[in-house]
């Protein structure tokens, strides 16, 4: 099971890499309220299947950050 989630992200950073070529600015890739907004679905989805949203937020956080931070790599390659 857990190397299927590990799949699923590596798929998810496929997609992360591949959205880079359609934002316009720094801003549109951090998308901050967008951001906010996945954060407390999460949080929800998380409280849907019983389990601490504190803790899947933090692993959320942790992990949308680190693909902000590459698709703002790969967004200034293209650029």
């Amino acid at each position: 099971m857990d190397q299927q989630i590990f799949s699923m992200i590596g798929k998810r950073y496929q997609y992360v890499k591949s959205a880079a070529k359609f934002k316009t600015d720094e801003a549109a890739v951090k998308a901050t309220e967008r951001f906010a907004s996945m954060l407390l679905e999460r949080r929800r989805w998380a409280e849907m299947e019983d389990l601490n949203p504190d803790v899947i937020e933090k692993m959320y956080r942790d992990l949308v950050h680190y693909f902000i931070n590459e698709e703002l790599n790969h967004w200034k390659e293209q650029a």
